[in-house]
């Protein structure tokens, strides 16, 4: 080949070499275009999801009174000034988080007779921990009444399992209620038989017929409560507002 034509050569493989780079260029930037077009398009859905999320639960959550229903434990007066109903599942993480925060002051203030307080967990996240669990707290609520199935419940979420486990066994749960007052003849039977298993579903129904379909849910003199950003400022933001 003589000198020429090697040249014409080299300069075709250079400039087919510079237009593969600027295809390829450009691909990398339309995909970086489309790729910040789908995020932003995720965000905003997201967002608008949350917001409506928040917002239905607000307008259809349509739960009985605090105290009138046999699926959970109340406690304080039930004329007091204020009425607090919280649906919770014992494997919920966000749930033994507002727990945590709210319980000690929640307690108080049921003494103090500001508040009447009902606990209602039901089985919302469909794993075999919240069904022993609910069953467990049903079972010790028949056998040893509220008051010990208030501290059985608190108990259960002070030592609440990872949500993607290991989870506690039946012998873990006995123990846990006759740390709580329980005589263990009363609950191990029905605790390992799963007796209540009936009343976790019914507990169930009766929250997704009041239109709940998150934990914590929290209601308010019967209006749905959501007044702040983490389970701590809400805790604290219910506290205030019942003091």
């Amino acid at each position: 080949m003589s000198a020429k034509a090697q040249n014409r050569a080299d300069r075709a493989e250079r400039a087919a070499e510079h237009l593969r780079r600027q295809r390829a260029q450009e691909r990398r930037r339309n995909a970086l275009v489309v790729g910040g077009v789908v995020l932003a398009m995720i965000l905003v859905i997201g967002a608008g999801f949350l917001v409506n999320s928040l917002r239905d639960s607000s307008q259809d959550i349509s739960a009985s009174p605090a105290g009138a229903t046999d699926h959970g434990v109340a406690i304080g007066d039930p004329d007091a000034p204020h009425q607090v109903v919280i649906y919770e599942d014992f494997l919920c993480p966000y749930c033994g988080q507002l727990e945590q925060a709210s319980s000690e002051e929640l307690t108080r203030l049921a003494d103090e007779g500001k508040v009447y307080v009902d606990y209602r967990p039901f089985n919302l996240l469909r794993s075999d921990y919240s069904v022993d669990a609910a069953n467990a707290f049903a079972v010790v609520l028949d056998a040893a009444g509220p008051k010990v199935a208030k501290t059985f419940h608190d108990e259960l979420f002070a030592d609440q399992p990872a949500e993607g486990g290991p989870y506690p066994d039946a012998d873990w749960l006995v123990a846990k209620a006759v740390e709580a007052g329980a005589a263990e003849a009363d609950v191990r039977p029905g605790i390992e038989d799963g007796a209540q298993e009936q009343w976790v579903a019914d507990a169930t129904s009766a929250a997704a017929d009041a239109g709940v379909s998150s934990t914590p849910t929290l209601l308010l003199d019967g209006q749905f409560y959501q007044d702040g950003r983490t389970m701590q400022e809400i805790a604290d933001n219910l506290v205030a507002a019942l003091e």
